[in-house]
This record gives C-alpha cells, structure tokens and sequence, in this order.
C-alpha cells in the first residue's frame, strides 16, 4: 500500500507541474512577453523555445524546491533535533560548527538507515538544505573521517553547489526540448503521430547527450567540495576518509551486496571505464585524493 500511495502521488505531484507550467508559460508568452515588447506568438521558433524554457527551468527548479521533501519520502530517514548518542552530536556539531563559520543557517541534519557509507547534502538554496549520512558511514568511520565527510557535504552547501547545477540542468533541458522540437516538427506537419514517436526519441536521446557536461561540471565541484574539507578539517582527515569509504564499497561489490543507487549521494564510486566515467558524477578517489594533496 506504501509504495501504492508513492507512486500516487508522483502521478499528482507530475500532473501538478504540467498543469502549473502550462498555465505559466501561456502568461509568460501571451502576455508578460508582449508588455516588454517581445512578441513571440508568431514565431514557431521563438514559442517553441520560449516554451522548452518554461519547461526546462522550471522542472529543474520545481525539483530542486521539492528535493529535500522528495529525499525524505523515499528514504528511511529520521532528524536529528536533539542529538541522543555520541555519533549523532558529532554530526550535528560538526554542520552546526561549519555553519556558524560561514555565516548562513543551520541545516538540517538527518540520519537514514543504510549499510552503504554515503551521504549527501541538498536543498533550494546555501539557508534552506539539508545533510544526511547513513548509518552504515556513522558506524565505520571514525571521528576525524566522519567530521572530514560532514565538512565535504557542507562545502556542496556553501559553495552553492545545488543551486548551480539546477541552472545547468535547467539549460541543458531548454536545449533538449527546443531541439528536439525544431528536428521533429516537419515530420509532425506530414505525420503527427510519427511527428511525435521521434519527438520523443530525440528527447531521449539529447537527454543522454546532455548528462555528459552536466556530470562533468559535478565532477568539478566535487573537487571543491574536497577542498572545502581539507581547509576545514585537514586534508589527512578527508584522505582517509575516501579511502575508506572506497574500500567499504568495493567490498560489498565483492561480496555481492546490493549497493543504494541514490543519486544524490556524493562519495559514491563508479566504474572507471572511459565510457562510464564520461556520466560519472564523481571524479576517480585517487584524483581527489591527489588533488587534495596538491593543496599541501
């Protein structure tokens, strides 16, 4: 029935977001457009992309303000208000420590239960996110590792890595939209439901073209993040830290263990065949971790 109710209500939630956008980009288009004198309603051109804008940005930005509460529905998650064991106050100091330093608002500060060692920082912006950990990285890493994590997370926060990547995405989906719209259009004017089938083709496949420079700028702001932690706890901390996590991980692949696909954790590892790492959001650990020692 839980997962029932689930999948109901992303069925709501989705018909919520079209119906809102829909309403949005015909104000925008017939109306707050024309009053700054851009007319684009006759242009197929121009409405077509002023329409893949409405819906790229959009859905980029109505997720990233729905993500904590997306998070927290699909997870086995429980906040830490009021800290009850030692590991549960180190985290909770530890992102309350960081959050004074810099000046914004505490996060809040979550614990889901998971033998996978991940965590993850997300939010709508640096004064409304959220840091989780699971329990499996509570459990294996010792204090130092643990606060080193907990400030590589923080960086994400920070450095206002949620928001940057949401405009990215929301460009690239712009780009997957229009195009795929202004390719299929003259098949539509001749067959409107072949006109449709490659529509939906296309948008397939741009979407995996456009994953490429999406997780490679991921890449990059991990390595920021990694450096946030090392100015902050010590870049031995944060070293070790990978290193463990990552033979953690490989053990479990070795042991045939079902590893947590969550795509908001960030110290996850990922195959490290040239294909694969072209869609890795996560740089090789022994790149960070030599980047990390170049700081010195």
């Amino acid at each position: 029935m839980r997962s029932l109710k689930g999948i109901f209500l992303l069925i709501v939630a989705n018909l919520l977001i079209f119906t809102t956008l829909s309403i949005s980009g015909t104000i925008l288009i017939n109306f707050i457009l024309p009053a700054f004198g851009i007319d684009l309603r006759g242009s197929l051109a121009g409405m077509d992309f002023a329409w893949a804008m409405v819906f790229g940005f959009g859905g980029a930005f109505i997720s990233l303000l729905m993500s904590k509460t997306m998070v927290q529905r699909s997870l086995q998650m429980q906040q830490v208000i009021t800290p009850a064991t030692p590991k549960e106050r180190l985290v909770y100091e530890t992102v309350r420590e960081i959050a004074q330093r810099e000046g914004i608002k505490m996060p809040e500060v979550w614990v889901y239960w998971d033998d996978t060692p991940n965590a993850f920082a997300t939010g709508p912006s640096r004064n409304s996110a959220m840091v989780a950990v699971s329990s499996g990285l509570a459990t294996n890493l010792n204090d130092h590792e643990l606060r080193a994590v907990l400030a590589h997370e923080m960086g994400h926060v920070v450095n206002g890595d949620m928001l940057a990547t949401t405009l990215l995405q929301g460009l690239m989906n712009t780009f997957v939209y229009f195009l795929a719209r202004v390719i299929s259009r003259p098949i539509e004017e001749r067959n409107a439901f072949a006109g449709f089938m490659i529509y939906m083709l296309l948008q397939f496949v741009f979407s995996i073209l456009a994953m490429i420079p999406i997780s490679w700028f991921s890449r990059h702001r991990e390595f920021g993040a990694d450096a946030f932690a090392a100015r902050t706890v010590g870049g031995d901390a944060m070293i070790s830290a990978l290193r463990k996590i990552d033979y953690l991980t490989s053990r479990q692949l070795r042991e045939d263990q079902p590893v947590t696909e969550d795509a908001l954790a960030t110290l996850k590892i990922y195959n490290k065949n040239a294909i694969a790492h072209l869609f890795a959001t996560h740089p090789p650990i022994e790149a960070r971790i030599e980047a990390i020692r170049r700081m010195g």
